[in-house]
């Protein structure tokens, strides 16, 4: 969510992108049809969601996922009709071509790479109309890396976000759940730096004008309240949805923290045999020793495995 890899056009967008950050940078070039858009990005989430189901269940996962067309077609709210099927096929080709070309780290380990958001997709099998029945898509390595590494940080978004039809709306509500979270009581931005970071091709006045008009009617954007003032925008989380995500209340001391058992069974498979209530014994020592509670002990707890495991070979 840090840079906008995809478009808000959502007619053929053929223009590259750069973007950089301190010594990271990024640059997007479209694919013959155009660069992927942010409605593209549905099906992304939901091969995501597929795998984060299976790592919650302590299953395995892998990059490439095999899965309903059309229930991928109806949980990111598109069109079952052949003209959904048709601009469905159109989605893949625009996540597949759109090349990505970076030296942002994904898996610790730093490179450039160039790459799409999917190595393939293909019909497994067809209706007697030619439809698609079944789906197999195959993640890209830097995709796929991803989520083995940031599993327990990957944030869940509200249904109805496949819901919101305005391109800039749901850039809005991903910078929203990134940066305001359930934590953060309210997070601004400056309508400037807004305008970079949604990837907005409008001109200032416009992409205001914009802006101004989908504050003024947002009650259907969900999780989130957005107020413009001057030239900054509020993000406020609603309060139904802090009660519902209110997080549990922070331990007082390392003895206090209860890892979650999906937390456990993760940890196993970073583990390389090693005995995992050992290596929670050793993560708690390191933890008193530094005399700090991390904020997401879950996270913190896998990451200490994976050091453990690298730094012991």
């Amino acid at each position: 969510m840090e840079y906008p890899l995809f478009t808000l056009s959502t007619k053929p967008d053929m223009a590259m992108r750069e973007y950089a950050k301190g010594d990271k940078w990024l640059r997007l070039s479209p694919s013959p049809i155009g660069l992927a858009t942010v409605h593209d990005r549905d099906i992304l989430i939901y091969c995501i969601s597929q795998c984060m189901a299976r790592l919650n269940k302590g299953e395995k996962i892998a990059k490439t996922l095999r899965f309903s067309a059309s229930d991928l077609l109806m949980v990111t709210n598109r069109k079952t009709s052949g003209e959904g099927y048709r601009l469905f096929k159109q989605a893949l080709k625009r996540l597949q071509g759109t090349q990505i070309e970076t030296n942002i780290t994904t898996g610790n380990s730093e490179q450039w790479e160039v790459f799409s958001f999917i190595d393939s997709a293909k019909t497994i099998r067809e209706s007697r109309e030619g439809r698609m029945l079944e789906m197999e898509i195959t993640l890209s390595d830097w995709v796929f890396n991803a989520i083995e590494e940031q599993g327990g940080e990957i944030l869940t978004i509200s249904r109805d976000y496949f819901r919101l039809r305005k391109p800039l709306e749901r850039r809005l509500y991903e910078l929203a759940r990134k940066h305001c979270g359930t934590h953060n009581e309210q997070w601004s931005f400056k309508v400037e730096t807004l305008h970079d970071r949604t990837g907005s091709q409008s001109s200032p006045k416009e992409f205001r004008r914009m802006l101004k008009a989908i504050i003024d009617n947002q009650r259907h954007i969900p999780d989130y309240t957005f107020r413009l003032e001057d030239d900054t925008v509020h993000i406020y989380p609603r309060s139904d949805f802090k009660g519902t995500f209110n997080p549990p209340p922070a331990p007082q001391a390392v003895s206090d923290i209860l890892l979650k058992p999906e937390t456990l069974e993760r940890a196993q498979r970073f583990a390389n045999g090693r005995d995992v209530p050992f290596l929670e014994n050793e993560w708690r020592v390191m933890l008193e020793d530094k005399g700090s509670i991390p904020r997401k002990p879950d996270g913190s707890f896998i990451n200490y495995v994976k050091w453990y495991v690298k730094e012991f070979k």
